[in-house]
């Protein structure tokens, strides 16, 4: 690729484009790469986000395979050339990463690397990130081919719009979850108007038995019984209440914690007695992650909801290079038959389209007053 002054414009604004349609800060991250990479022609790119305890909380790379990424490791640590561009904010670009002073090796499935270009990601005097591509594709004879100036010009550039689309995605995120806070504060709201006013119907409705049971005992049974339905109507909005107002973890704590916290929230807030176990497993892509979590939350709906269930069972485990969930019940049941019927209404077709976009399978075992189970597996990453 010639990368001639004004040569690379066009891809730079293609690249600037394609950073423009996404909203999601991990989606952000993967476009700069792969721009950059295409953009001058390098066989490897990545973009590192620090985090504030000299690592990365991010770590994006590109023109390495899934397979050789899970080999190399732990995400590498805030140090040489890394913390170079990351503390001082200067661009780098060497001839041979490798004969740098600061350079202090790699992972032995490292991909070999030789001329390197980074530059920093930065919003003012904020430092975002370390955008860094390495070995220019391009012949290497006599081993003076690598990045040039108006490679570094160009990168530039690409860094600097890339601030701006990861300031937005950031900005996004942030509104989003100041929606989401909106949201759960406006349902909690909500919940105490209509809790209250059935634990004043509630009260009220005691009272009256209490004042009857001498004179009428026929009519403080019939409030009897209301004081059991209305107590029963107040103790559904709290359940239902309970998972709508717990903030979603799973970018934060992995799906394992997740899993685990929500059938612990479950299990407080129901009769049934709701567990959760994991075995092995690894870290998956987040879109699979996401699609396991959905699934679980579904399945443990109807079981809770649905199924009138006494126990119900959430398993993880590691299946190959991937994941088996398997969510069961001791409820009613349903006769699996009756597909189109029960699909609708238990959201089994949702179910299998999330497990399906993933890569995934979704089963369903049930039968009529024996219970129910969902699997649900997904391939490795």
């Amino acid at each position: 690729m010639s990368n001639g002054p004004g040569a690379g414009i066009p891809a730079v604004s293609t690249a600037i484009l394609a950073m423009s349609r996404h909203l999601e800060v991990r989606d952000v991250l993967k476009t700069i790469v792969a721009s950059a990479r295409e953009l001058l022609d390098a066989e490897y790119a990545a973009l590192g986000v620090p985090d504030d305890h000299g690592g990365f909380a991010q770590f994006v790379v590109d023109g390495v395979s899934a397979e050789q990424w899970k080999a190399i490791g732990p995400l590498p640590r805030q140090h040489g050339i890394l913390a170079a561009m990351l503390h001082n904010a200067t661009p780098e670009r060497l001839a041979d990463v490798r004969e740098d002073p600061r350079f202090g090796g790699w992972p032995a499935a490292h991909p070999d690397m030789s001329d390197f270009l980074g530059l920093p990601v930065a919003d003012g005097d904020e430092i975002l990130g370390a955008l860094f591509l390495a070995n220019k594709r391009c012949p290497k004879p006599d081993g003076t081919c690598g990045f040039t100036e108006d490679d570094e010009r160009l990168l530039g550039i690409l860094a600097q719009h890339a601030a701006i689309a990861l300031t937005n995605a950031r900005l996004y995120e942030r509104s989003r979850e100041l929606t989401i806070a909106g949201e759960r504060a406006r349902l909690a709201h909500e919940l105490h108007d209509a809790v209250a006013q059935k634990l004043f119907s509630l009260r009220l409705t005691a009272q009256a038995a209490t004042a009857l049971v001498d004179r009428d005992p026929a009519r403080a049974k019939d409030e009897l019984h209301q004081v059991a339905a209305l107590a029963a109507e107040a103790a559904d909005e709290l359940r239902a209440a309970v998972v709508e107002l717990r903030p979603a973890a799973l970018d934060e704590d992995g799906l394992v914690a997740t899993l685990r916290s929500q059938a612990q929230v479950l299990d407080r807030a129901h009769t049934a007695r709701v567990t959760f176990e994991a075995q092995g497993v690894r870290a998956l892509p987040a879109a699979q992650e996401e699609a396991l979590l959905r699934v679980a939350q579904e399945a443990l709906h109807n079981a809770l909801r649905h199924a009138d269930a006494g126990r119900v069972e959430v398993t993880l485990t590691r299946h190959g290079q991937g994941a088996l969930l398997r969510v069961a019940d001791d409820g009613r049941g349903f006769d699996t038959g009756l597909v189109r019927r029960a699909g609708r209404h238990l959201g089994l077709v949702s179910m299998r389209d999330r497990a399906g976009g993933v890569g995934g399978r979704l089963r369903v075992a049930s039968e009529p007053g024996k219970g129910t189970a969902v699997e649900m597996e997904v391939p490795g990453g």
